[in-house]
């Protein structure tokens, strides 16, 4: 787990991130001032940082970003395991499905 003080995010202050965290932007596990982050929190902490800092999106279109780039990665998760289970069909099979997929 990551916590805080280990995060290394320029110009991220913790009243920003407890704002965040407030707005359910971000999850974290541990208790208010001593949060724990894993690999995927700090991702989202990231990207927020980035859409809120470097691309100027403000806060009451944060939400609608956020759940939009949520459902995208879920796709993309979804398009994996798709994928890793028409590898393991017969060779005809996949080709069925892949010309059906192209019509």
């Amino acid at each position: 787990m990551i916590t805080f003080e280990s995060l290394h995010i320029a110009g991220l202050d913790e009243a920003e991130l407890r704002t965040w965290i407030e707005a359910s932007w971000v999850h974290t596990r541990g208790t208010k001032g001593a949060w724990q982050f894993d690999e995927v929190d700090v991702a989202r902490i990231k990207l927020i940082h980035t859409l809120r800092h470097d691309l100027d999106i403000g806060e009451p279109a944060m939400p609608v970003v956020l759940s939009l780039l949520d459902q995208l990665y879920e796709l993309r998760r979804n398009a994996a395991r798709l994928n890793d289970a028409l590898a393991t069909l017969p060779p005809a099979a996949r080709k069925a499905i892949l010309e059906r997929l192209e019509e």
